[in-house]
């Protein structure tokens, strides 16, 4: 066991953890998050996604060592209210339909429209390459990741 202090969504948490327990386990169960999903423990689906310094990671996989002095974005640190513009596209876009995968799908869009505030359609496909939705909502993730650049954009003028 060892100590970490991790910071999660703005704020810093105290944990002891095994070095090797993945980060996923240590943000649902020892910070309390249940935003970030357990799917395949693989890395493989995308749904424990969450950002390390921005940039989106498979938390299912991730030691929490690796995350310590690092910040750690999960789908509660995107906005309190959901008015982060990709939350109110999933929204306006009726994207989900169980709801299993859409915290990694936000994330992955949220990182994407963070450094491409305009994706083409193949942006978005290699972004979201390994994100898997059981329900194929993909074309409404689609239109809702276009939809939230358009709210971006409009904020930004």
């Amino acid at each position: 066991m060892a100590s970490y202090n991790l910071s999660i969504n703005g704020k810093t948490y105290k944990v002891e953890a095994d070095p090797k327990m993945p980060l996923l386990w240590v943000i649902r169960e020892l910070a309390g998050l249940h935003g970030t999903k357990y799917g395949c423990g693989m890395a493989q689906c995308g749904a424990c996604t969450v950002h390390l310094n921005g940039n989106p990671v498979r938390s299912c996989t991730l030691p929490v060592s690796a995350a310590a002095k690092q910040t750690i974005t999960t789908i509660e640190g995107l906005s309190d209210d959901n008015t982060h513009a990709v939350q109110k596209a999933w929204l306006a876009e009726q994207v989900p339909q169980c709801g299993y995968c859409q915290s990694g799908q936000i994330m992955a869009a949220a990182a994407l429209l963070k450094k491409n505030p305009n994706p083409t359609d193949q942006d978005i496909d290699n972004a979201m390459v390994g994100h898997i939705c059981r329900c194929g909502t993909y074309p409404r993730i689609r239109k809702a990741i276009k939809t939230a650049a358009q709210i971006m954009a409009k904020a930004s003028n």
